[in-house]
């Protein structure tokens, strides 16, 4: 069975949250936000949980935008499911996996490990409509 994860998509002011990874795989890489289920929660606690611990924020979830499951997105095989999302407290900080919680400009953007960039090419498309 492949593990399930979620990611999510914060923008603000045409800037995009990102967290530098503190671990294996991509370790050192820009990333979405996210990580992987727990056994004792659905995807939008999971969601929740990943956001508040890999940078200190409280958000909600506004929109889905899409499940991502080529095997090849990610050497752990994982799928994930990607969500725009709106904070609702907190000031952005690293924690957990991420070693750095940092805002970027959209046209501004380093770049991302795994399938990250169509994931928010993807968002985007969503968020300007």
């Amino acid at each position: 069975m492949r593990p399930f994860a979620c990611d999510g998509i914060l923008i603000e002011d045409d800037r995009l949250l990102l967290v530098r990874r503190a671990a294996e795989p991509f370790k050192g890489e820009w990333a979405l936000p996210g990580g992987r289920i727990d056994d004792n929660e659905d995807a939008l606690q999971c969601l929740k949980r990943e956001m508040q611990e890999e940078t200190g924020l409280e958000v909600e979830p506004v929109m889905f935008v899409g499940i991502y499951s080529d095997p090849e997105r990610d050497p752990r095989r994982v799928i994930a499911a990607a969500y725009l999302v709106k904070r609702v407290k907190g000031e952005p900080v690293g924690g957990d996996d991420a070693e750095l919680a940092k805002w970027f400009k959209l046209d501004g953007l380093p770049p991302l490990c795994a399938d990250h960039e169509k994931i928010v090419k993807d968002a985007l498309i969503l968020y300007s409509q």
